[in-house]
C-alpha cells in the first residue's frame, strides 16, 4: 500500500492541512483494513478507481465518496482488490467555514458529497483529469470558491483556543482559556462545538493521545510509564485506557499493528 500526503496552496493554508493519497495495486488479494484514527480532523474521501468497494464494520458499503466530521473512536474501513483514493484533512475548525454548518452536525457521521449541491459535480470531474496534482489543484479552486462565497473567516475565539491547545498537546486549563478570552465556560464551549463539533475537553484528550501516538510511532521511549507521564496521564493505566478508546488498541497491540498492513493512519 502507498500512502503519499500534498501541501495545500497558501491560500488554503487556515483551512486544509493536506491532501492525500492511498493505493494498492491488488496484488495480494487478501482484503485489507484500513483504520484512521482518531485525530481531531474533519475530512473528505475520494474513491478514484479501482474495483475495490470499501465497507464499514457493520459490513455496509461506503459512498465512493463522503465527508466526515470529528470521529470519536478508530473507524475501521475494509477493502479488496485494486483501489486507489484521495482525501483531504481539513483542521479541526474548518467545516464552518467551508460548508457552512455547525461541525457537531457531522460529529461521528459522515456525508455522501454527491448529496451537497456545491460539491455533487466533484467525483466526476477529478476522474476527468489526468494526474494527482491536476486533482488538487480543481479541488483547492473549487474549496477557495466555496470559502470566499461563504465570506468565510476563521473564528478568531476558536482558532485560538484550538490552536493553544494543540501546542500544548492537550494539557491545557480550560478554565483559564475561558478568562484570557473572557467567555463564560458556556458562552465558550457553546462556540467551541459550533465550529470544531466536539467539547473543548475532549478535543484536549484527542490532542493528548496524538501526542503520545507520535511518540510510539517514533519509539522515543524508554518504556510506556514515561509516555504516560510525559502526556500528562495520571498513571500508565490511564494511559492505556485512553489510548485504547481512540486507538482501538492497547499501546502494546497498536504497535504490533503498526508494523504489518492490517492496518493503516491518516
Amino acid at each position: 500500500m502507498k500512502y503519499t500526503q500534498i501541501p495545500p496552496p497558501d491560500y488554503l493554508k487556515d483551512f486544509i492541512q493536506c491532501f492525500w493519497t492511498m493505493e494498492d495495486d491488488g496484488t495480494d488479494p487478501s482484503p485489507k483494513t484500513i483504520g484512521p484514527l482518531v485525530d481531531g480532523c474533519p475530512g473528505i474521501i475520494f474513491q478514484q478507481a479501482g474495483d475495490g468497494n470499501f465497507y464499514d464494520k457493520s459490513g455496509k458499503q461506503m459512498p465512493a465518496t463522503f465527508l466526515y466530521g470529528q470521529t470519536l473512536t478508530r473507524t475501521e474501513l475494509y477493502v479488496k482488490g485494486k483501489f486507489k483514493w484521495m482525501g483531504i484533512r481539513f483542521y479541526p475548525n474548518a467545516l464552518k467555514s467551508v460548508f457552512r454548518f455547525n461541525a457537531h452536525e457531522l460529529t461521528d457521521q459522515c456525508l455522501d458529497l454527491r448529496l451537497l449541491p456545491v460539491t455533487q459535480q466533484m467525483p466526476n470531474r477529478l476522474l476527468e483529469l489526468p494526474s494527482t496534482l491536476d486533482q488538487v489543484d480543481l479541488l483547492s479552486s473549487h474549496f477557495i470558491t466555496l470559502i470566499k462565497r461563504n465570506n468565510a473567516i476563521v473564528d478568531p475565539v476558536t482558532h485560538y483556543a484550538m490552536s493553544h491547545i494543540v501546542q500544548a498537546n492537550g494539557n491545557v486549563s480550560l478554565k483559564e482559556l475561558h478568562t484570557t478570552l473572557k467567555l463564560s465556560e458556556r458562552s465558550f464551549e457553546r462556540k467551541f462545538e459550533q465550529h470544531v463539533g466536539i467539547s473543548a475537553k475532549l478535543f484536549s484528550r484527542i490532542c493528548r493521545f496524538q501526542a503520545s501516538l507520535k511518540q510510539l510511532k517514533t519509539n522515543q521511549f524508554t518504556k510506556l510509564s514515561d509516555v504516560a507521564y510525559q502526556n500528562g496521564y495520571a498513571d500508565q493505566s490511564h494511559f492505556i485506557r485512553s489510548f485504547k478508546e481512540f486507538a482501538g488498541y492497547s499501546p502494546n497491540e497498536f504497535q504490533k499493528q503498526s508494523d504489518g498492513s492490517e492496518s493503516f493512519s491518516l
